[in-house]
C-alpha cells in the first residue's frame, strides 16, 4: 500500500485523515463531522483501503453534493447495499482491488473520466445498467459472483475486461463500446447476452461455460474461445473471427453483408452459417465439423483445405469460384485440352497456380475427397463437384482410363465431347471414302473413252 494507513488498528488499511491519524471509518462523530465538511463537489475523495458503510457512503455522497472529483477507492470495501443513481464523477475513479459485499449499483452514475475497477471483486449483483462513461473502463481480472448487467451503459473510450469472472447471468443487450471492448481470456459460467451491441469486441481465448449469444455491428472476435453450451453469432456489416474456436453444444453464424472465418474450428455440436446480401465466408480449412450446413454464402474465395468432415457439409444457395474457359496447347498428353466452365473450389486454384502458391493441404488427392464428400443441393454445382472429383484423381495420376475417359466424353459428364468425337471419325471416315474412290473410278473399263473399245 502506498498511502498511510489508519492509526486504529494494524489491521485497518483505511488512508489515515489529518490531524487525526484515523480513516473515516474509525473517526468519533465530532471529528468525522470535520472531515466531511472538508470535501466539497469537484474535489479530491480519498477512501483507500476504508471500510465503508451505507450510512457513511450516504453522508460522504451528501457532503460531495452528489458530484465528487478525483475518486481514490482502492481496496475499500464496501459492507452495505452500494447505490449511486445519479452521482456524477467530475474526475478519474479508481477501485482497484476493492470489494462490494452487498448490491452494487451503479444504475444511472455518470462518470466524466476513466474507470479503473481492476481485481474488483462483487460478492452479489452488479449494475452497470444505463451508466455513461466518457473515458476508459476496465475490469480486468474482476470477480462478478452473481449476475452482472451491462445493458444500455456507454462506454466513451472502450471496455477491457481482459480475465475477468462472470459467475452469474451476464448481459451487454444495447451498449454502445466506443473505442471497442476486450474480453480476452475472460470467463462466463453462466449465460451471456451481447446482442445489438455496437462497437468492436474481442473474446480471444475466452470461455463460455454455458450459451453464448453474440451480437455487434462492429468487428467480433472469438478466436481461440471455447463454449461449452450453444454459440449463437449475429453480425451485420462487419468481419467475425471464429479461428479455433471449439464448441461443444449447436452453432449459429447469421451473416448479414459481412464476412466470416471459421479456419481451424472445432464444432462437435450441429452447426450452421448463414448469409444475407454480401455475406462471404473466408476459410473452412481443418475445420472438424460433424454436421455444417452452409446457407446464402460466397464461397468463391473460401478454403476447404484439411476440411474433416466433407460428407458432413451441406450447401445451399451458395456461390462458388467458377475455372477459366477455353483450349489450350502443352507439351503434356494429351498436347490439346479444352475447357468448359464449372463451379469450383478456391483450393483448385492453388494446384493450377491460378491464386498464390500451392497449399500442401490442397492435393489433388485431397481435393478429390473434398469435392466426393461435399453435398451441394443443387444438380448443377452437384454435376461440376463430381466432374471435379474425377479431374483431380486424374491429375493425382489415377490410372491411365482417366485421361481416355476425359479426352473421349468428359468421365461421361461431357457427352458433348463423345459426338464430337464421333462427327469427327464419321467426317474423316466420308474424306477417306471420297479419296479412294476416285483413282479407282478412272481405272474402270466402262469409262475408258469411245475409239479404245474398237480395237
Amino acid at each position: 500500500m502506498d498511502w498511510v494507513t489508519c492509526a486504529y488498528s494494524a489491521a485497518c488499511t483505511g488512508v489515515a485523515s489529518r490531524p487525526s491519524g484515523f480513516c473515516l471509518a474509525h473517526l468519533d462523530p465530532e471529528p468525522l463531522a470535520a472531515a466531511l465538511g472538508e470535501l466539497a463537489p469537484g474535489r479530491l475523495l480519498d477512501l483507500r483501503g476504508t471500510t465503508v458503510t451505507s450510512d457513511l457512503l450516504s453522508r460522504v455522497l451528501e457532503a460531495t453534493g452528489r458530484r465528487p472529483g478525483r475518486t481514490r477507492l482502492d481496496r475499500a470495501r464496501f459492507t452495505g447495499d452500494v447505490r449511486l443513481s445519479g452521482v456524477t464523477f467530475t474526475g478519474d475513479v479508481s477501485l482497484d482491488g476493492a470489494r462490494f459485499d452487498r448490491l452494487a449499483s451503479f444504475f444511472g452514475a455518470r462518470f466524466e473520466g476513466n474507470v479503473s475497477l481492476a481485481g474488483v471483486r462483487f460478492t452479489r449483483e452488479l449494475s452497470f445498467h444505463g451508466v455513461t462513461a466518457r473515458g476508459h473502463v476496465s475490469l480486468d481480472r474482476a470477480v462478478m459472483s452473481r449476475d452482472a448487467l451491462f445493458s444500455q451503459a456507454v462506454f466513451g473510450h472502450g471496455l477491457s475486461c481482459e480475465r475477468a469472472r462472470f459467475d452469474g447471468y451476464a448481459t451487454f443487450d444495447g451498449a454502445r463500446l466506443g473505442d471497442g471492448a476486450a474480453f480476452r481470456g475472460a470467463r462466463f459460467g453462466r449465460t451471456l447476452s451481447f446482442r445489438k451491441v455496437s462497437g468492436h469486441a474481442g473474446f480471444e481465448a475466452a470461455h463460455f461455460a454455458a450459451d453464448a449469444y453474440l451480437s455487434a455491428t462492429g468487428r467480433l472476435t472469438a478466436a481461440r474461445a471455447r463454449a461449452d453450451g450453444l454459440l449463437d453469432v449475429t453480425v451485420t456489416r462487419c468481419g467475425v473471427d471464429l479461428r479455433h474456436v471449439e464448441v461443444k453444444g449447436p452453432t449459429t453464424v447469421r451473416l448479414t453483408d459481412a464476412q466470416a472465418d471459421l479456419e481451424g474450428a472445432v464444432l462437435h455440436g450441429p452447426a450452421t452459417v448463414s448469409g444475407r446480401g454480401r455475406s462471404v465466408l473466408t476459410s473452412l480449412r481443418q475445420v472438424d465439423a460433424a454436421s455444417l450446413e452452409l446457407f446464402g454464402l460466397d464461397l468463391s474465395a473460401c478454403r476447404f483445405a484439411g476440411l474433416t468432415h466433407p460428407s458432413g457439409v451441406r450447401v445451399k444457395e451458395c456461390t462458388f469460384a467458377l475455372t477459366p474457359r477455353g483450349v489450350r496447347v502443352s507439351l503434356r498428353w494429351p498436347m490439346l485440352r479444352w475447357f468448359s466452365r464449372r463451379r469450383a473450389l478456391a483450393d483448385e486454384g492453388t494446384v493450377h497456380g491460378r491464386s498464390g502458391p500451392d497449399d500442401p493441404g490442397a492435393s489433388p488427392d485431397r481435393l478429390a475427397a473434398l469435392y466426393a464428400g461435399l453435398r451441394p443441393t443443387d444438380s448443377a454445382t452437384s454435376a461440376d463437384f463430381a466432374f471435379a472429383a474425377m479431374e483431380m484423381r486424374r491429375q493425382a495420376g489415377h490410372g491411365w482410363w482417366l485421361s481416355v475417359s476425359w479426352l473421349l466424353c468428359g468421365y461421361g459428364m461431357r457427352m458433348g465431347r463423345a459426338a464430337a468425337w464421333f462427327a469427327l471419325v464419321m467426317a474423316l471416315m466420308a474424306a477417306a471414302v471420297a479419296w479412294n474412290s476416285t483413282p479407282h473410278a478412272a481405272q474402270r473399263p466402262d469409262l475408258v473413252p469411245g475409239p479404245a473399245l474398237h480395237r
